[in-house]
């Protein structure tokens, strides 16, 4: 498999919340570890952003779950 995603729809938990998204951006951060910039199909509030709805993440692969 590669680590290119790019237009896959994945499942990812980010920060104990999970999410659904397309990957419209994958990279490999500095040290090796791939990331992925997903846009969300139902935005998410996170804890610490009360009032403010994220529509795009950048979940680690370590976080993807399908």
């Amino acid at each position: 498999m590669s680590w290119i995603l790019d237009g896959q729809r994945v499942k990812a938990t980010y920060c104990g919340i999970p999410v659904v998204g397309v990957v419209t951006n994958s990279r490999v951060k500095y040290g090796g570890e791939v990331q992925y910039t997903v846009e969300l199909d139902t935005p998410v509030q996170l804890p610490w952003s009360v009032g403010e709805l994220r529509e795009v993440l950048l979940i680690n692969r370590s976080e993807l779950v399908e």
